[in-house]
């Protein structure tokens, strides 16, 4: 078998007869190191003898024939039998990796009944052919084992490929390639593990010496990336990407190369055959290799195929050649002895400890020699216990023996200190004589057997165990310190986080921050950092947080100095990265690390990254997360010059594209903001009258066109400020002092505050406590019931300066604009709620009324109380009166809606005030039983104008209101105004009646409606009648194409003609262009309906032919428009008279058919009952 070092383990399938040279015993007595690295050359003859002189096994009597009878070229020795057995025939196969050959002798047998169990054995374990390389072997003193062991834990020169013919579903283990992270464990996770040698041998090669260019490698990955993406594997191809996470791979450009991307992989093999290069042969050496042994190994300038390179040339190739093979030598060599000191300091140390606690245990003063020693051991391994110090007792010969078993029965010793072990032996007479020992030292039964130490050592070499890779060394040193432990993790997660699953990386968190925090050195805690921040591609929120949790963690572990040179760096590398979940990590971390920063480092740097990223990111998700963090930022800052600062971010913020964005600056950086302004006295002064002022230069400037988008940003953001306003009342009040909490406190009513958007706007959050709040709230009532706002500045700010400012605002909207009106609606009442219903009834329902003025003798006939048109009516009514709904607040509300519609009626003004009230009143369904009561008041009024408007009023509130409340208020009180002396309150109802054909489907109602329009029409009082005709066609032009088909077809359509016809007959151009105006705009929006063929023959067409003939004399313009109507329609039925040839129909009509068949059909099986239920399949619906 291979030498038996480097972790590999004894081959199953190789006779006892048959294993390699026993290992040479390590210089020092190691007893574990192998004769060979892996790999590497066996050792020849001549070191052989060589190592017989230190006491190799080989010399041992008991290992003799085993070493003279096994070797690499074992199967020529001198005495070998006559006839060999099969199953020595089938080892020396294996041996020589002549695996076709031992297949082939496999298969025969087995057809031939006479198995060997070492071939099946051998064949039956896929682990015999992973990651083997396919030579076979040389031979001689190069030749090497075949196998490394069961599992090809030892991989050598020779060994082979797994084949895909052996691979077979069976033996194939899913769960390794697996990427769920419910993975078994992997025994054969070794394997995975490159041996040090190996390594070392693959830098040696001469060809690979100089090391990969980054673009090389770039330009590597991407091909490598395209094969693995060709050839299915995709997995593969996914982890690939991850553990390159900087590169894209589906751009060439990525790679940075100004060449044109080349040919896949399998075309570059394929085409390396016409390639011609300079052959150099490449022999692998191991450690303690003479120059003599390269030089044989080294081929000679015969064996080396004539190319047409000068033969100078071959020469100088084979010099440099064999140069760098000699250095390849001396740096093992170095490290060798490197390592060996290292292990030698550590075995003095932990000898001079346990020399030292027996000293101090027994009074005995250390040994001479070991005070002589230099107490130098390395920081890293001087803290170390070296797990193979046993098996190098004998070496130490008998002063430690009896050493040991002078303090074997003191087996169990408390250690209190680590510090007492690195002390100087000059110390020692110090420290024993007044503290106990520091480290209980480890003792071992000795047995009582004669054995030589050689044989000793010989005996445990059989031991297979590996400390000449970096994974062997870090194994074979258990660390007793907390820093070597550290220093351990710094070494290894480097190389155990790639190779961890992406979904469970987040496991590693605790480890990588513990590391990062109690590290000694900064080079590896900032590796360890950016390991954190680079853990996982592309972090989902879980994951997120559980990085964040760690970055506090380590932020209140290791204070703000190192948090602000640490971490901070780690979040300014990744705040361009590509990925947004990685950036979205920066924003949230730079507001997560706030608290823990130096206050410098607050108001600057992290400001200033919040601030580019709110700029730059175009992701949504990264400016939400920026907007919460800048907020965070802004509780903790205390640098007054950053204000200003704060306001514009606070205005770029509320103007962001983003719905999400402008929530979460509402929810978090807005109250954060007000907070730190509160507290800067500029909320009254600055904050609130700034946006004020932005507010009446958006209504200056909007006279022809209004930005209702920024209107709404400002006014939605002093919205936002109401809570921090009041609470700002509450501490500023002359009570303030007065509020303590003692006694019984008394209860908030739940619905006393408006719900806040976020906790932050919570007033009870921002006072302190809800207990606080309900003190505070009780002094503030009584003293606004009592003793007024003498002396409450802030108070009287509110009231003497941002009511009348905001009144006058108010008067300068456009009533028309539904969604301002909403918006000051909503601001107004949360204004009202917040600050109560006695602030409400004593300082902002005065103000209003004084400006409103309702009273009779206020009423102008000729132009109206003008501040009744403005919008200063709906927003008083919608939001100052409906803050409190008791009995008495509505009766104010009703008589307040009444006052306004009876002025407005009187003063024959615009009742778009008026209807802009009912509108926003009417979306909510608790008012709809109060505004039918205001109407019926207009119903019932005495004056004709109000009756009139009260008519016209019913139209916007039907279509909100239920059908219950249509049939039993709204009809009957059309029906009352319909029959009302006056024409004009008649002609104010069509509007209503036909809303409700266009909403309601009750039939019976329908019915009502229909009568009640018909006597319109037909009643001959009407006949004269132009404005009862022209609101008739523009209510049938509005309702006809949403109402319903009957409605349309039987009396729509049919009396549009009637009045077209009578239309031609009128005297009056004036009144004739009215009417064919208004009929032209009817017929436009009814010819997008579905007309029936009869319907269009009989009225439709004849109508719009009436029309045509008026506009030929009043229109022109409109009859060519009229004339190509009347030719569409024409075609129409035309294209529907024109059939098919009897017996057929068309594919139109088929299809219809078929469909309508499959319905009855469907119908039909759908029927389990008895007969009764099949007769109702055919009735009518009613």
């Amino acid at each position: 078998m291979a030498a038996a070092g480097g972790g590999s383990s004894v081959n199953p399938f190789l006779s006892d007869s048959e294993e390699d040279e026993p290992e040479e015993a390590r210089p020092g007595g190691g007893g574990s190191s192998s004769s060979t690295e892996p790999g590497g050359p066996a050792y020849p003859a001549r070191r052989r003898e060589e190592a017989a002189a230190v006491g190799s096994p080989e010399e041992l009597p008991g290992l003799r024939a085993a070493g003279d009878t096994a070797g690499p070229g074992g199967g020529a020795a001198a005495g070998e039998p006559p006839r060999v057995s099969m199953d020595a025939m089938a080892a020396q196969l294996l041996r020589d990796q002549f695996l076709l050959t031992a297949l082939e002798l496999h298969t025969e047998l087995l057809e031939s009944g006479r198995e060997l169990p070492r071939l099946r054995d051998f064949f039956s374990n896929p682990g015999n052919f992973e990651r083997q390389s396919g030579t076979p072997p040389a031979g001689g003193g190069l030749g090497g084992s075949v196998l490394g062991g069961a599992g090809g834990r030892e991989p050598g020169s020779g060994q082979l490929n797994r084949a895909g013919s052996i691979s077979t579903l069976d033996s194939l283990d899913f769960a390794r390639y697996s990427d769920d992270g419910n993975r078994e464990t992997d025994e054969r996770v070794a394997e995975n593990e490159v041996p040090l040698q190996e390594r070392k041998n693959y830098k040696s090669s001469p060809e690979i010496q100089e090391p990969i260019r980054p673009l090389e490698k770039r330009a590597l990955n991407f091909l490598v990336n395209e094969f693995l993406l060709k050839n299915s594997y995709k997995l593969t191809s996914i982890t690939f990407s991850d553990e390159n996470h900087d590169q894209d791979f589906e751009l060439w450009d990525d790679v940075g190369l100004n060449i044109p991307k080349p040919p896949d992989l399998l075309q570059l093999y394929r085409d390396f055959g016409n390639h011609h290069v300079t052959a150099r042969d490449v022999v692998d050496v191991s450690v303690g290799v003479d120059d003599d042994e390269l030089e044989a190994a080294t081929p000679i300038l015969g064996t080396v195929p004539v190319f047409e390179t000068a033969p100078q040339s071959i020469e100088q190739c084979l010099i440099v050649q064999k140069l760098e093979d000699q250095i390849s030598v001396l740096n093992n060599e170095k490290w060798s002895l490197m390592e060996q000191i290292q292990r030698l300091e550590s075995e003095i140390d932990f000898l001079k400890n346990e020399n030292f606690a027996t000293s101090t245990v027994y009074g005995v003063e250390p040994h001479p020699s070991l005070k002589q020693v230099p107490h130098a051991v390395s920081e890293d391994n001087g803290r170390y216990l070296d797990i193979k110090s046993s098996e190098n007792d004998s070496k130490h010969g008998n002063t430690e023996e009896k050493s040991l078993s002078s303090s074997a029965e003191h087996d169990t010793r408390t250690s209190k200190d680590d510090t007492l072990n690195s002390m100087p032996c000059k110390d020692t007479e110090k420290v024993s004589s007044c503290a106990p020992s520091t480290k209980s030292a480890v003792h071992f039964d000795k047995p009582n057997r004669k054995l030589s130490p050689a044989f000793h050592q010989a005996l445990l070499s059989f031991c297979r165990m590996s400390a000449d890779s970096r994974l062997g060394s870090e194994v074979s040193r258990i660390a007793d310190s907390e820093k070597s432990v550290m220093l351990m993790l710094g070494r290894c997660l480097p190389h155990i986080v790639p190779n961890v699953l992406l979904a469970k990386r987040e496991e590693l968190i605790p480890l990588i921050l513990c590391t990062a925090c109690l590290h000694p050195e900064p080079k590896e805690r900032d590796q360890l950092l950016h390991i954190l921040f680079n853990l996982i591609k592309r972090p989902d929120d879980e994951q997120r947080q559980m990085i964040l949790t760690g970055c506090v963690a380590f932020a209140r572990h290791v204070g703000p100095t190192r948090v602000e040179a640490e971490l901070l760096p780690q979040c300014w590398e990744q705040i361009n990265h590509k990925y947004p979940e990685r950036r979205l990590l920066v924003a949230e971390s730079c507001g997560a690390l706030a608290p823990y920063l130096p206050k410098e480092i607050r108001s600057s740097l992290v400001l200033s990254m919040l601030q580019q990223m709110l700029m730059e990111d175009k992701a949504d998700l990264v400016r939400e997360a920026v907007i919460k963090s800048l907020g965070i930022i802004m509780g903790y800052i205390d640098d007054p010059d950053k204000y200003q600062q704060g306001f514009e971010l606070l205005l770029s913020a509320l103007g962001d594209p983003s719905e999400r964005v402008v929530s979460a600056t509402h929810q978090v950086f807005l109250p954060a903001y007000a907070a730190w302004t509160t507290e800067l006295g500029n909320l009254q002064f600055h904050l609130i009258p700034t946006l004020l002022s932005k507010i009446e230069k958006l209504l200056r400037e909007g006279e022809h066109g209004l930005d209702e988008h920024k209107l709404h940003m400002y006014l939605s953001a002093l919205q936002s400020l109401i809570p921090s306003l009041f609470a700002l009342v509450l501490q500023n009040a002359p009570f303030t002092s007065k509020a303590k909490l003692q006694g019984e406190v008394p209860q908030i009513e739940v619905t006393r505050f408006p719900r806040p958007a976020s906790p932050l706007q919570d007033v009870a959050i921002i006072i302190g406590s809800r207990e606080q709040l309900a003190v505070l709230l009780q002094l503030y009532n009584h003293q606004l019931e009592h003793e007024g706002t003498t002396g409450w500045e802030t108070l009287l700010w509110v009231v003497n300066q941002l009511l009348p400012q905001l009144i006058e605002i108010v008067g300068k909207i456009n009533v028309a604009s539904t969604a301002c009106v909403h918006e000051f609606s909503r601001f107004f009442w949360r204004l009202c709620r917040t600050f109560g219903k006695i602030f409400t009834n004593t300082k902002v329902k005065p103000q209003f009324q004084e400006i409103l003025r309702l009273s009779e003798e206020n009423i102008d006939s000729t132009a109206g109380n003008g501040v009744l048109t403005k919008a200063t009516v709906p927003i008083y009514a919608t939001g100052v009166l409906t803050c409190y709904i008791q009995e008495e607040d509505r009766k104010l509300l009703v008589g307040f809606l009444e006052d306004v519609m009876t002025m407005l009626s009187l003063s024959h003004a615009p009742l778009d005030s008026l209807k802009a009230s009912f509108v926003e009143l009417g979306a909510n369904p608790a008012y709809h039983e109060l505004l039918l009561t205001v109407l019926w008041y207009g119903v019932v009024h005495t004056s004709a104008l109000v009756r009139c408007t009260a008519a016209r009023m019913f139209e916007l509130l039907v279509k909100g209101v239920h059908e219950t409340l249509v049939a039993q208020r709204v009809v009957p009180a059309l029906i009352t105004l319909s029959s009302d002396p006056e024409i004009s309150v008649r002609i104010a109802t069509i509007p209503a009646f036909g809303t409700i054909m266009e909403t309601v489907t009750q039939r019976e109602l329908l019915e009502r409606v229909k009568m009640q329009l018909a006597s319109f029409l037909e009643d001959p009082q009407y006949q004269d009648q132009h404005s009862l005709h022209t609101e008739i066609i523009k209510t049938f032009g509005r309702v006809g194409p949403n109402a319903e088909p009957r409605f349309r077809d039987e009396f729509v359509i049919p009396h549009l003609h009637k009045l077209a016809l009578v239309n031609n007959q009128q005297s009056v151009d004036s009144k004739r262009l009215d009417i064919a105006t208004h009929l032209f705009e009817a017929y436009s929006a009814l010819s997008c309906c579905f007309i029936s063929e009869d319907l269009m023959v009989n009225h439709f067409l004849p109508g719009l032919k009436c029309l045509r003939i008026d506009m030929e004399h009043l229109s022109p313009e409109h009859e060519v428009i009229l004339s190509s109507m009347i030719k569409e329609c024409e075609q129409k039925v035309e294209n529907k008279t024109v059939q098919e040839p009897q017996g057929s129909m068309s594919i139109a009509a088929s299809l219809v058919s078929e469909d309508t068949k499959t319905k009855f059909l469907n119908k039909m099986g759908q029927l389990t009952t008895s007969g009764a239920m099949l007769a109702n399949v055919f009735q009518r619906k009613k």
